[in-house]
């Protein structure tokens, strides 16, 4: 098992999954407070990678697109302090996040896990009941439902609707969008039936929001919902069904070629005498 302990937080490797809990220093951020320990299994992952700076460092996992609702959900909008996927490392455990990071990247090549999108989320999203108050309102979910209210900074024309209440089997898309410069943010939730062209401000299925502290846990709203949402690679529903197709051959050629990269990988150092048996095996069982 490889670990690493920071004031940022913890991330331990057991071989099949990353767990991810963040620290309790004052600098980490509410969103990653809020969202608590992950775990990440093996498959989820497309790389990790080892950053070094003068004072510290930085772990990063980059997960394969379309495994975390979180990541969808926000877009790849979420800044480096908000990001449960990053790491602060200090200067003084370089050589542990070095190893970590090898660690990892061997259990991808033996497991041979691809990098390529998945069709299914992989991680289950924020954990249920939730409740944010940012901007000009507060949206809660409790896995069926979205509730909006209105505070007293609420456009007139908007608050004038009243609370409104959404079941998720009627969202079909969820957006969250932080603010920028002079440009505010959002949470918008797009409910079929219902589309609008109407700005965050005047949208009574949106909640403005203005750059301030909790806004990214607006985004924890927006994973959740996401999580319950068709996974954005699924068919539309009145697509034709797919052609079943015969499952592919293993290519003999390709599994040779795979065994001469294990033995340059074994050369190298890169692989154990017991990471590279347990990869030709597995190889040569496919042969």
């Amino acid at each position: 098992m490889a670990e690493i302990i920071q004031k940022d937080g913890t991330w331990a490797f057991d071989g099949d999954a990353l767990r991810l809990t963040p620290g309790r220093d004052k600098n980490v951020s509410l969103l990653r407070r809020a969202l608590g320990e992950l775990v990440v299994p093996l498959g989820a992952l497309a790389g990790i990678s080892f950053e070094q700076g003068k004072k510290a460092g930085r772990l990063r996992l980059r997960l394969r697109d379309g495994a975390d609702p979180l990541l969808h959900a926000s877009g790849g909008r979420l800044t480096e302090p908000n990001d449960p996927y990053q790491l602060l490392v200090e200067s003084d455990r370089y050589g542990v996040a070095e190893y970590f990071t090898d660690e990892v990247r061997n259990a991808l090549l033996l497991d041979e896990v691809p990098s390529d999108p998945v069709d299914e989320y992989l991680l289950p999203g924020p954990s249920l009941p939730l409740s944010v108050s940012a901007g000009d309102g507060t949206a809660s979910f409790d896995g069926e439902q979205i509730r909006l209210e209105w505070n007293w900074k609420t456009e007139d024309a908007k608050a004038a609707a009243g609370t409104r209440t959404l079941a998720v089997t009627d969202v079909v898309a969820v957006e969250w969008q932080p603010a920028a410069g002079l440009e505010n943010g959002y949470l918008r939730f797009t409910v079929r039936g219902a589309a609008t062209k109407a700005p965050p401000k005047y949208d009574p299925h949106s909640v403005e929001l203005w750059g301030f502290k909790k806004d990214p846990l607006m985004a924890l709203v927006a994973a959740a919902v996401q999580a319950r949402l068709p996974h954005p690679s699924a068919a539309p529903v009145d697509a034709p069904p797919k052609q079943l197709e015969e499952p592919p051959r293993d290519d003999h050629d390709a599994l040779l070629r795979r065994l001469r990269e294990l033995g340059e990988l074994h050369r190298t150092g890169v692989l154990t005498d017991e990471e590279f048996t347990m990869a030709k095996q597995a190889v040569l069982k496919r042969l």
